[in-house]
């Protein structure tokens, strides 16, 4: 299941029910009025906010549904399983637009451009994919890193792109090449989550070393080590 709270009171608001395995993603729809899930059942489903209603189920991968995530104008949802594929997907109806192949692994994570015109994928063979959102036609590969790639986000400009690693470093690219601009190295372990700054000035990472860094997006400096954490650091932003 996926729960839906009040953030003053902590009120359950809504229970998401019909998964038949478990939930690894749930996000928002731009205007807060639907929510989209990732489950382990090898569907995507899309529900109402407000009373759990289900509205929609994204179906067609055939592995697990790592992620899903709405497009800025909430008109798509992507999704990125471990059948090695990214599937493009119509928000209010499910049917699936465009499917994006290539990666020999499975795909950890997909979202949007700001623009929404582009999809940036990251996946276990160790790339980072980036596609046109409308026709899956793939635009750059960022290759580099040495193990998995966890994560990858677009700055707010979207010119740029952040992956994350099991191979203890974040990387920065550029969106339109796929030319590698800095390297984050220094954690001591995978790097499980990069986010940027509002200002796409700072990049935040998150470690299963215990720490979150914060770096310069520009040049890669280290400007902060945040410590305390007892365990890994899943996400940061």
């Amino acid at each position: 299941t996926a729960r839906v709270w009040e953030t003053d009171s902590g009120r359950l608001v809504a229970e998401l029910k019909g998964h038949q395995h478990h939930v690894w993603s749930a996000s928002y729809s731009p205007d807060g009025r639907r929510i989209v899930t990732a489950s382990e059942d090898r569907t995507a489903r899309v529900w109402e906010a407000d009373n759990g209603r289900l509205i929609a189920e994204l179906t067609g991968h055939q592995d697990t549904v790592l992620s899903a995530l709405y497009s800025p104008d909430g008109r798509r949802i992507v999704t990125a399983s471990s059948d090695k594929t990214t599937r493009v997907w119509e928000a209010d109806s499910g049917r699936m637009v465009a499917e994006l192949k290539g990666h020999q692994k499975s795909v950890m994570s997909a979202s949007y451009s700001p623009d929404g015109r582009r999809i940036v994928t990251a996946s276990d063979d160790t790339t980072a994919r980036e596609w046109e959102a409308d026709s899956g036609r793939m635009v750059a590969e960022l290759t580099g890193h040495q193990n998995r790639v966890l994560s990858a986000s677009y700055s707010p400009d979207g010119r740029r792109i952040v992956t994350t690693s099991e191979d203890h470093t974040a990387r920065v690219w550029e969106a339109d090449s796929g030319r590698l601009v800095a390297e984050l190295k220094g954690h001591q372990d995978l790097v499980y989550r990069a986010m940027y700054s509002p200002d796409g000035r700072r990049i935040v990472t998150a470690s299963a070393d215990k720490t979150a860094r914060v770096w310069d997006a520009d040049s890669g400096r280290l400007v902060a080590e945040l410590m305390g954490h007892q365990e890994g650091v899943m996400s940061a932003s």
